[in-house]
């Protein structure tokens, strides 16, 4: 072990919690109306709890357990055989420290769909879908990238160089932005879609601690506290700060006014397309993803509302979706990665996340309703499903 790398990743673990609590729960809270604030405050925080006990019972298991091409097994449920001294092969952290870094990951994975179904969707098909996908969907691609698996570049992957995938742009954004697609696909629009953000200030600060954590995000991934980890905040802040600036100048054009929630949501695009890249791009490279992901992913914005008539209302598709999917492919384009196992890895968890996705939603809105009834929704999920009031006075 390692001291200094420890105590990074001690650090970055922390960071990328507070991306979720309250990051997450802030950027998407202020995007909703008044009514609902505290249900996606619910959301975000109740899935944070149910992935951390799923992750110890069997998700880590599976993502980076000693199984097979396919799954980790479950040798590693419960934390079995895993001590205060165990040490992941070729790392220089514990493994107990490993585990809970990735269960960082797999909180915010199933949290970024939140914004694909609020003011509108069952808590208890919330938790059951989110449990059930983090375990079925999640933690397997996890493992054919990061787990030595499928796609990892093993003797077993199906490609010989592997997926340059360094912080999650398959394993987290694509997964989370089809299978929000598809959750929004099934739930159906909002009865009313014309009311805007109710507190575009909330949404900036959010956004603010989830630029802040996703150096722990990017950084942390590096699993050593040296060169390479500082070259990933760097790409990092800079891709966010690039597209944040091409978001709110291509809203200008478009539509003669910059907001202050086209800036911060350009910020987000900027994250998301630099996750998979920041283990290997340089800092002109990132500049340019970031710049071409500010206009990419306010374009799908638009194309999955008004041409798909798919209401992903905060859109997690179009911005972490594409934006990481972009990423994966700008590897390639600069040269980072082959473009068969880009292009390959991009195939094959898309359908993976599709099926099982598409699976999971009929499977649980036969045992809970998807969907609140259409006065619940009227009164907001705040009262209608949890008893509470955010403000005195609702809109």
């Amino acid at each position: 072990m390692n001291g200094a790398d420890t105590a990074w990743i001690i650090v970055a673990t922390a960071l990328v919690l507070f991306m979720t609590l309250p990051g997450l729960a802030l950027f998407y809270g202020g995007l909703v109306r008044a009514r609902n604030v505290l249900s996606v405050f619910m959301q975000c925080f109740g899935i944070a709890c149910l992935m951390s006990i799923l992750w110890l019972a069997f998700g880590y298991s599976i993502a980076f357990g000693d199984g097979n091409a396919y799954w980790g097994g479950l040798g590693k449920m419960f934390l079995n055989g895993v001590t205060e001294e165990s040490v992941i092969d070729g790392q220089t952290i514990p493994e107990i420290l490993f585990f809970i870094f990735q269960m960082t990951f797999a909180i915010i994975t199933p949290a970024l769909i939140v914004g694909a179904y609020v003011e509108r969707i069952g808590f208890a098909f919330v938790m059951t879908f989110s449990g059930l996908w983090m375990l079925i969907c999640y933690a397997p691609v996890a493992h054919w990238i990061w787990g030595g698996g499928l796609l990892a570049g093993a003797e077993w992957s199906l490609f010989a160089d592997g997926v340059n995938d360094f912080a999650g742009g398959i394993v987290v954004h694509q997964t989370a932005g089809i299978a929000a697609l598809i959750v929004a696909f099934f739930l159906g629009p909002r009865r009313d879609k014309q009311k805007p953000p109710h507190n575009p200030g909330m949404v900036m600060i959010g956004a603010a601690m989830l630029w802040v954590g996703w150096f722990g995000f990017n950084g942390g991934s590096e699993l050593a506290a040296n060169g390479g980890a500082a070259m990933a905040i760097t790409v990092t802040h800079l891709s966010a700060a690039s597209a944040s600036l091409t978001w709110i100048l291509w809203e200008r054009i478009r539509y003669g006014k910059s907001s202050l929630v086209g800036l911060v949501t350009g910020t987000i695009a900027g994250l998301a397309s630099i996750t998979p890249a920041s283990g290997s791009v340089g800092p002109v490279e990132a500049l340019i993803i970031g710049g071409v992901a500010g206009i990419l992913c306010q374009e799908l914005c638009a194309l999955v509302k008004n041409k798909l008539k798919i209401d992903d209302t905060l859109d997690v598709f179009a911005v972490h979706g594409v934006g990481g999917m972009f990423g994966i492919i700008m590897l390639a384009v600069f040269g980072h990665a082959s473009w068969t196992a880009q292009l390959g890895g991009l195939a094959v968890v898309g359908v993976w996340t599709l099926i099982t996705t598409v699976a999971i939603v009929v499977v649980v809105k036969a045992i809970f309703p998807i969907r609140v009834g259409e006065e619940d929704e009227h009164t907001g999920l705040d009262l209608s499903s949890h008893g509470e009031r955010a403000y005195d006075i609702t809109s």
